[in-house]
C-alpha cells in the first residue's frame, strides 16, 4: 500500500492555476508538519511549503512561491493540498508531499508542467 498518493498535476499555461492533493494512508497528525517538495529535471528536490499539523493556519513558504502558492490540510481526510496560482515555467517539476522532517516513504509525485 502506497503511503502517499499525490494527484492534481498537469499541463498549464503560464499564469494558470492547479490544485494538488496528497492523500496519506496514515494520520497526518502523527507528524509535526507536512510539506510539499518539488524536483525539477537535473536539480535536487527542494522544499516548497510546509504546514504544522496541530497549529491552525501556520504555514511557511519558500521565497520562490511566496504569495502564489497556498498549502492547507484536512486532518480528518489525512490529505494535504497545494493551491498553485500565477504559475511560471520555472515551477515545472514533479511535486511530492511528505512529512517535515521526512519520515514517510516517497510517493510517485505528480508532474506539473507550465508551458505555453
Amino acid at each position: 500500500q502506497r503511503q502517499l498518493v499525490e494527484s492534481g498535476g498537469g499541463l498549464v499555461q503560464p499564469g494558470g492555476s492547479l490544485r494538488l492533493s496528497c492523500a496519506a494512508s496514515q494520520r497526518i497528525l502523527n507528524f509535526a508538519a507536512m510539506a510539499w517538495y518539488r524536483q525539477a529535471p537535473g536539480k535536487q528536490r527542494e522544499l516548497v511549503a510546509r504546514i504544522l499539523s496541530r497549529t491552525i493556519n501556520y504555514a511557511a513558504y519558500a521565497d520562490f512561491v511566496k504569495g502564489r502558492f497556498t498549502i492547507s490540510r484536512d486532518n480528518a481526510k489525512n490529505t494535504v493540498y497545494l493551491q498553485m496560482n500565477s504559475l511560471k515555467p520555472e515551477d515545472t517539476a514533479v511535486y511530492y508531499c511528505n512529512s517535515d522532517p521526512i519520515q514517510i516513504s516517497w510517493g510517485q509525485g505528480t508532474q506539473v508542467t507550465v508551458s505555453s
